[in-house]
């Protein structure tokens, strides 16, 4: 009898189900089903990641979802049409609108709720089935179910019957069967499986106990209780409704209705300027020869006569493509950052004159960008190939980043959203999914294991694998004894069943989606953890997979610092304000100290490995410093590019005319500007064109290949055609492989040359100003944390080192973040241990507010503070301007009786324990020794 399963859940039902849906995917195929539909709770998820790999397994995908009602029962909603699936995301778009209520946003999101009223008035295109057998709307009020089935109709109102084997399943489907009769509609028969396997009823079972903060004794009503919730065989479910073998027949019967496809255009359209009087590529040509005349008129004419006819070429290829509305969109974006930036800078003459991002990837090869000002950097002048970004056999609009300092880039998000609208767009989904010590934690308290033992494995583990637990379980001093245990290797194996699983929906750092058509009839949205955000329920894959264009505005420290440093030193007003863009490139000082890996605090070039090899290349100009950032990379490292490209850049110092060697002669020009080595993506597909006559489109298909989720099928059918292709040329085939290999090493694990010569101009700018300006660089460091490799202490010892004088945290004359006295750098509070940045910013109001605090009881009444932040701000020598040691200081806090409430943040007032009034006076203690203030400055 054919059987088709729908209602089913993956694990993007966010701890409850315990199967990815691929796996439900492959297991449908393996089990024989024609169509599965997936219905996770309040969302579609994973819903076109499980269509597209059902189809690859010959499944038809059925789209749906289990929607919860304000009442919490439970309805299972399936698409028939386009219509239907526009309608669905609207109703979980407004079920999730009011999760994070305004002022609340930081809190826990309440569950989703879905008004009935609203069903009722989007319910065109859509199927209705009664719900499941716990919190079903048929199980739990009849009546308003009765109401559904008279709006859907008999054809699209269905009565759910599942048989999870619990106590009650024979009076609940018999009260059910007649409810349907009553109503004049059908029953259907589903499983409601939650894994794909029976292997996985441990897994779900545990990740119910974390979803209810409990461990498996703790939850037991909430568990299922048996093996029973699995994806069966067709014929399995019809053994398990001998008496409603028609419920069991009509689901057949309903997928083959159910024909909406996903994976097929969902009419998404981003704004294409094409309504006003003029074409889209008029606009886009007057505003690059708007920007070419301010550019390239002070260049010389060689310079300017190249630059022309790659932009004339650009705007062809473009035209041809139909993205002048993609790039115009992007540079739309960019002056709202700038009116961003005004709104943020305010007055300040030195920020004003940066811009307001920067482009990075291999968009920075492409002169449009540059003169729309999405790039910094001149694609002719740096000689930036542009095939890695824009080419004819292009399959899907390129991507785009934009760097924007971080205070710019959280009004920009918000400013989209509300230039474009609130139903046309919504920031892009990240799931965060199980690593080792999220799994060790949650798994471990699901099982009740001894915390201590769980926290211990968490700070051994490496952080990353979960599927690794076992083994490090394995290397612990009692792993004999643990692993004899029957719940320690119960636990081992969960933790690599729970790997990789999603746990819970976030926001992604910077990606945006905007529609012309509303998105909300596209993809579901949901409002983000940050106020006036909000994001749709698929991750960067689905978008793309969507045909979505996704923007990405993404927060880069090293901008933040860069600007706060620019600003400081104008401020001092020692110099003029800085233009960036017109500083010496060649600078011999700054390029000195890069040489000598003099580099701490610098971007990119900062970390252990950057400055071994430093001492190695001896950069001497921008294209040396622009192979540098790309070197250091997993790409270069796996391709054994980095060894032979410092030998070779030896060799060429000792002996000018040296020829780097390489595999074959074809190679000479596509590696010639990085001696003989693959060192950016882009020469993957150069060295693809020139070896094995790839066109542009075949060697950026090679490219992805080696760099989204690595086929290793997909890699080896292209080394069939690449030696194929070399053979043509006349390499012979150990060599062709040999290059092959190489390239498959390297994989897309390196930066595009544009990307690097980016991140290379601001590694130079970096250091350039840590050379002429180090305190205000420093002071700017310190604000921009957490960033770069090293903590804020390293940074500072690095600057002493270099005769910047940094001044102690005082309360009477530090502000919260770090700040210039003179040409001193003063430590903000908040780097005091203990002291929040909103305590820090507090003890500032207040002293502003009631004046200089005269003396720790001073402090202690009037700070609004706990206990701990106080002893840290003693501690760590804070309060030496009150001119008692810090023992007595420590003591006297102790003594003093504090105010019932202390002003707090935001005007409000906070309240504090009141200790006993002091009854003897201060003794005489003993100064802290050399030693004990060193521990305490570490600890504080």
């Amino acid at each position: 009898m054919s059987y088709v399963e729908l209602h089913a859940h993956s694990a993007y039902s966010f701890l409850d189900g315990a199967s990815l849906p691929e796996e439900l995917a492959v297991q449908a195929a393996e089990l024989g089903y024609e169509a599965l539909a997936l219905t996770d709770h309040d969302g579609v998820y994973g819903s076109l990641e499980f269509a597209h790999a059902a189809k690859a397994f010959g499944v038809r995908p059925i789209t749906g979802a289990e929607v919860t009602l304000a009442d919490r029962s439970h309805l299972t909603l399936l698409v028939e049409t386009p219509a239907g699936y526009a309608n669905l995301c609207r109703l979980l778009t407004a079920a999730h609108a009011g999760t994070r209520p305004v002022g609340r946003e930081t809190d826990p999101p309440l569950d989703p709720s879905l008004d009935v009223e609203l069903l009722l008035e989007h319910r065109e295109g859509l199927v209705c089935l009664s719900g499941c057998a716990r919190h079903g709307l048929a199980v739990r009020d009849p009546n308003a179910a009765a109401r559904l089935a008279r709006a859907f109709g008999p054809e699209r109102f269905f009565v759910e019957l599942q048989r999870p084997y619990e106590r009650g399943d024979a009076r609940r489907n018999a009260l059910l069967r007649d409810l349907a009769a009553a109503l004049g509609v059908h029953t259907v028969a589903t499983g409601d499986p939650h894994a794909h396997d029976p292997s996985r009823i441990a897994l779900q079972d545990v990740l119910v106990a974390i979803r209810n903060r409990a461990s498996l004794e703790g939850c037991e009503r909430e568990r299922r209780g048996n093996r029973e919730s699995v994806l069966l065989p067709p014929a399995a479910m019809a053994e398990r409704f001998p008496g409603d073998l028609d419920a069991v027949a009509r689901t057949a019967e309903l997928a083959g209705r159910l024909e909406f496809d996903l994976t097929q255009e969902l009419g998404y359209r981003y704004p294409d300027f094409s309504d006003g009087s003029e074409s889209a590529i008029l606009q886009l040509r007057r505003v690059c020869d708007r920007a070419f005349h301010q550019r390239y008129e002070p260049c010389n004419r060689l310079l300017q006569s190249r630059a022309r006819a790659r932009l004339d070429e650009e705007l062809a290829l473009i035209d041809e493509l139909g993205l002048a509305g993609f790039f115009l969109l992007h540079w739309e974006v960019l002056e709202l950052a700038r009116e961003c930036a005004l709104e943020v800078r305010g007055g300040s003459v030195a920020r004003n004159v940066l811009p307001p991002g920067r482009g990075r990837g291999s968009s920075v090869g492409s002169i449009v960008c540059y003169l729309t000002g999405l790039s910094h950097v001149d694609p002719v002048e740096a000689e930036l190939s542009l095939g890695r970004f824009l080419n004819r056999e292009l399959d899907s609009v390129p991507d785009i980043d934009l760097d924007f300092p971080r205070d710019i880039r959280e009004k920009l998000i918000v400013a989209v959203t509300e230039r474009y609208g609130r139903e046309h767009a919504a920031l892009v989904a990240s799931f965060a999914t199980y690593r080792s010590r999220g799994a060790i934690r949650d798994v471990g308290k699901a099982l009740g294991l001894p915390y201590a033992d769980l926290e211990r494995l968490a700070r051994l583990t490496d952080g990353w694998n979960a599927k690794r637990v076992g083994e490090e379980i394995a290397a612990l001093p009692d792993a004999e004894r643990k692993l004899r245990s029957p719940r320690w290797r119960a636990f081992a194996d969960l933790c690599f069943e729970i790997a990789g699983l999603p746990r819970h929906i976030s926001q992604h750092p910077g990606g945006m989606v905007i529609s012309s058509r509303p998105l909300v009839e596209l993809v579901p949205v949901q409002p983000c953890a940050m106020a006036g955000r909000q994001m749709c329920q698929w991750d960067k894959d689905s978008c793309a997979d969507a045909g979505f264009l996704k923007i990405d505005l993404l927060g880069l420290g090293m901008l933040s610092a860069v600007e706060d440093c620019v600003e400081r030193a104008t401020r001092s007003g020692m110099t003029p304000p800085i233009d960036l863009s017109r500083i010496p490139l060649d600078d011999q000082d700054v390029f000195e100290e890069i040489r000598q890996a003099d580099t701490v605090g610098d971007f990119q070039i900062e970390s252990r490995a950057q400055m071994q090899s430093l001492l190695r290349t001896q950069p001497e100009n921008l294209d040396d410093l622009t192979v540098q950032v790309a070197l250091v990379r997993p790409g270069p490292i796996q391709g054994k590019a980095v060894h032979p490209y410092i030998e070779h850049r030896q060799r060429l110092r000792e002996d000018p005319g040296f020829v780097p060697p390489v595999d074959h002669p074809l190679l000479a020009e596509p590696l010639r500007s990085t001696l003989g080595v693959v060192v950016f993506q882009d020469q993957v597909l150069d060295v693809a064109i020139a070896v094995a006559g790839f066109t542009v489109g075949e060697a950026e298909g090679l490219r992805r290949a080696m760099s989204r989720k690595r086929s290793h099928a997909a890699l080896e059918a292209y080394r069939g055609r690449f030696v194929e292709g070399a053979l043509g040329n006349g390499v012979d085939e150990e060599t062709a492989n040999r290059i092959y290999d190489k390239l498959v090493g390297f994989s897309g694990f390196g930066f595009p040359k544009s990307h690097a010569a980016a991140f290379g101009l601001l590694a130079y700018q970096s250091a350039w100003l840590r050379h002429h300006y180090p305190a205000e660089f420093l002071c700017a460091l310190l604000n921009a944390q957490p960033m770069g490799f090293y903590p804020p202490a390293s940074l500072v010892r690095d600057a002493q080192r270099r005769g910047v004088e940094v001044l102690p945290p005082e309360v009477n004359r530090s502000a919260a973040k770090a700040t210039l006295e003179d040409v001193a750098v003063r430590v903000g509070l908040e780097y005091v241990s203990s002291v929040g940045e909103d305590d820090a910013a507090t003890l500032v109001e207040e002293r502003e507010r009631g004046g200089p605090y005269r003396d720790v009881r001073d402090l202690a009444q009037r700070a609004p503070i706990d206990e701990g932040g106080l002893e840290a701000l003693v501690a760590s020598g804070a309060c030496d301007c009150f001119g008692s040691s810090r023992r007595t200081l420590l003591w006297e806090l102790g003594l003093v009786p504090r105010s019932a409430s202390v002003p707090g943040t935001r005007g409000a007032e906070r309240q504090l324990a009141l200790p006993l009034e002091p009854t003897v006076e201060t003794p005489a203690l003993p100064p802290q020794t050399d030693w004990e203030r060193m521990l305490a400055d570490y600890r504080t």
